[in-house]
C-alpha cells in the first residue's frame, strides 16, 4: 500500500510527550489551516477521553495579525510563548515571498535545538528554509510552491507529491486539508493510533488518507510546441489506444531511433517513453473523471492496455488506484 509521508531518521531524537503547542501567525495567515490546528490541538477534549493541550497562537510581538480572508486575528501571546513549547508550527501565509522577522527565525531554530517538533503547514515551509532548518532535509510544502521552495532552498530536499513528510523532529504539510493529515500522523505518534482515530472521528475526517499531492496536481493536455517532431507527437496523441514505441515513433519521423531519441529529448526535455505515458496519465484521468468508462475501457482506450497495467501507472506516479483518483475526482459515478 502507498502511503501519504516518509519518515526520515535525522540524527538524535529527543523524546517527551505533546503537551504544548504553540502556532505561530504572520501577516495573511491562512484561516481555514490556522482553524485546522485549532481543532487538533486547541480544543478541551478531555471528557472523550482525549489528551489536553496548553494551547496558543502567537505573533511577533503579541498584537493583532492580519488574515487573508480580510479580517484581523486577535492574538495573546508574543513570541516569548514558544520557548517552553513541545511543538512549534508555523502557519502558512498568503505571500512566500514575505521574509519572517529575524526573532521568529530565531525562536524555530531554539525549538529545533531543544529537540522540540518544529511543524509547517503549506506555505510555513518556507520559515523553516529561512531558518535553515529544511538543510540537507526532506520535506514539502502546496505543489503550487514546491518548485520556488526548492529554488530558495537548494540544501532542502523538496517532495512535492506527498501530503507530508517528517524528517527527525520537522514536519513539513502540503496545503490545506494535509495539515490534518500531518497533525493526526503527529498524533498518532507522540500518543497512540487509537487516540489519532478517535480524534479524526470528532473531526469527521479519514484517520489516514491513502496517495499524495500528485494526483491534485492540475495538468491539462498542452498544446505541443516542437521545433521538428510537432507532427509526429500529434499523430500519437490522436491514436494513444494504439501500440507506440520508440522505434514506431521514430518511423513516424524518418529517423533512426537512436536519433529520434536524441531528438526527442532535445525538444521536450523528456524521453520517448516517459512522454508517452505521461500523455496516456493525462487521458486516463480525463476519462476517469469526465466518463462513464470502466477501469478496463479506460485501459484500452488510453493504450495502457489491461487494467492492471493502469492501475500500475497509477500506483506508481499517483500513489492511488483508478478507482481511488474517480472516487476523489468523481463522486457517486459508477466505475
Amino acid at each position: 500500500m502507498p502511503y501519504t509521508f516518509k519518515i526520515l531518521p535525522s540524527g538524535r531524537m529527543l523524546h517527551h510527550m505533546l503537551r504544548n503547542v504553540a502556532v505561530i501567525v504572520l501577516p495573511d495567515v491562512a484561516v481555514f489551516e490556522l482553524g485546522v490546528l485549532c481543532e487538533l490541538f486547541g480544543y478541551d477534549r478531555t471528557a472523550d477521553g482525549l489528551p489536553a493541550y496548553d494551547f496558543a497562537v502567537c505573533s511577533v510581538d503579541g498584537r493583532a495579525v492580519p488574515s487573508r480572508a480580510g479580517f484581523d486575528i486577535s492574538v495573546r501571546h508574543d513570541l516569548s510563548r514558544t520557548e517552553d513549547a513541545d511543538l512549534v508550527v508555523v502557519a502558512p501565509y498568503d505571500n512566500p515571498a514575505f521574509e519572517p522577522p529575524a526573532s521568529v527565525l530565531s525562536a524555530l531554530r531554539r525549538a529545533h535545538e531543544r529537540g522540540a517538533w518544529v511543524m509547517s503547514v503549506c506555505t510555513g515551509a518556507f520559515a523553516l528554509g529561512a531558518a535553515g532548518l529544511l538543510d540537507g532535509r526532506r520535506c514539502t510544502t502546496h505543489w503550487l510552491h514546491a518548485a520556488r521552495l526548492a529554488r530558495l532552498h537548494p540544501a532542502a530536499i523538496v517532495d512535492p507529491d506527498v501530503l507530508y513528510v517528517q524528517d527527525g523532529r520537522i514536519l513539513t504539510s502540503a496545503g490545506t486539508a494535509a495539515s490534518i493529515d500531518a497533525g493526526l500522523h503527529l498524533i498518532r505518534q507522540e500518543h497512540s493510533t487509537a487516540v489519532a482515530r478517535m480524534l479524526a472521528r470528532r473531526m469527521v475526517v479519514p484517520a489516514h488518507r491513502e496517495g499524495g499531492q500528485a494526483q491534485y496536481i492540475e495538468t491539462p493536455l498542452k498544446a505541443i510546441e516542437c521545433e521538428t517532431l510537432q507532427p509526429v507527437l500529434s499523430a500519437v496523441l490522436a491514436t494513444l489506444d494504439q501500440p507506440h514505441s520508440v522505434e514506431t515513433m521514430a518511423e513516424l519521423a524518418h529517423m533512426a531511433p537512436r536519433t529520434f531519441a536524441r531528438k526527442f529529448r532535445e525538444e521536450t526535455g523528456t524521453t520517448p517513453h516517459d512522454w508517452l505515458i505521461s500523455q496516456r496519465m493525462l487521458l486516463a484521468r480525463n476519462l476517469l473523471e469526465d466518463s462513464d468508462l470502466g477501469v478496463d475501457a479506460i485501459a484500452e482506450r488510453t493504450g495502457f492496455g489491461s487494467a492492471a497495467t493502469l492501475r500500475h501507472h497509477f500506483a506508481q506516479r499517483l500513489s492511488t488506484t483508478p478507482q481511488g483518483y474517480r472516487g476523489t475526482f468523481r463522486s457517486a459515478q459508477p466505475v
